[in-house]
């Protein structure tokens, strides 16, 4: 099981242990500990302080054997666990709920799914997932959109765009992006991400069931072109290094289940409207029976 906090605040303990009467120290009482756990860290606070304040022997023998005797309860009895070492992934446990995804599922009348738009800056990514979005909510349906730019905001504000950097980042949002569609929800991705074993490995994690790859594929010459950052023109100057399609590859998803492009969409080669070709893909969602449950 996970380590839970003290059940009592830290700072009024320092303050009683300074207490001028060493034999009328105001330990916390044992019985109030939640946990032999609670009462390992109770030890530890009390050994730093030792050499400061003299200890109550008995609390600190006490406090000593629970230390470094504890068992945990997702352990046999017969186990010895070190307190220090609770919490290690040998004592994390998959905790199964009593509300299954296909319950959550019904409840919502429809099938909880990612989809991974992909593909490069100026595609369109973000553009047709936020219309999407709309012409789901319109149906009744619960849709979410998880957009790069944003994500780097908050949870991936500390993930830089080094190829080691842009892995976490596809893979912090790709385990979200599970949650989101195990609770039911239609859950729309829109990340460049560049590489394939990134997405891939999102697809092995998500299953096969549940993750329907989109992918923009839109000529690096038309998304130049729409430039709607402003940033494909640093990337030219040199002001923006390792820019995916410029100085930094972009790998083609070589199966992905929904492929929009230009000529296909536009068919004058320009890209079609955001509405049509969210309609587009609502018809691959149906077909394949993610609006109903």
């Amino acid at each position: 099981t996970r380590s839970c906090p003290l059940s009592y605040p830290p700072t009024p303990f320092p303050r009683a242990l300074a207490s001028s009467s060493t034999s009328h120290h105001q330990f916390p009482s044992f019985t109030a500990m939640r946990s032999l756990r609670e009462l390992a860290r109770f030890a530890t606070q009390t050994r730093s302080l030792a050499p400061a304040f003299r200890v109550a022997p008995v609390a600190a023998a006490s406090a000593s054997f629970a230390q470094t005797r504890v068992f945990t309860m997702s352990a046999p009895s017969s186990v010895e666990v070190d307190a220090y070492k609770v919490g290690d992934s040998t004592n994390i446990k998959w905790h199964e709920g009593s509300v299954d995804s296909a319950t959550r599922e019904k409840a919502l009348g429809q099938k909880g799914c990612v989809l991974w738009f992909t593909g490069l800056s100026g595609s369109g990514k973000s553009t047709v997932a936020y219309t999407l979005e709309h012409a789901l909510f319109q149906r009744g349906k619960i849709a979410q959109v998880l957009d790069g730019d944003n994500i780097r905001h908050g949870l991936n504000s500390n993930v830089d765009f080094s190829p080691a950097g842009r892995e976490e980042n596809i893979r912090r949002i790709g385990e979200v992006s599970k949650l989101f569609a195990d609770s039911g929800m239609i859950t729309l991705v829109s990340f460049i991400s560049p590489y394939r074993k990134d997405r891939d490995d999102v697809r092995k994690r998500v299953g096969d069931g549940k993750f329907v790859e989109v992918y923009m594929k839109i000529p690096l010459a038309v998304c130049e072109e729409r430039d709607p950052k402003g940033l494909y023109k640093a990337a030219r100057a040199g002001k923006i290094k390792g820019f995916t399609g410029i100085d930094d590859p972009y790998e083609e998803p070589l199966c992905a289940e929904i492929v929009m492009e230009v000529a296909k969409e536009g068919g004058d080669g320009t890209l079609a409207a955001p509405e049509k070709m969210a309609a587009a893909i609502i018809a691959v969602l149906e077909e394949k029976g993610y609006l109903t449950a």
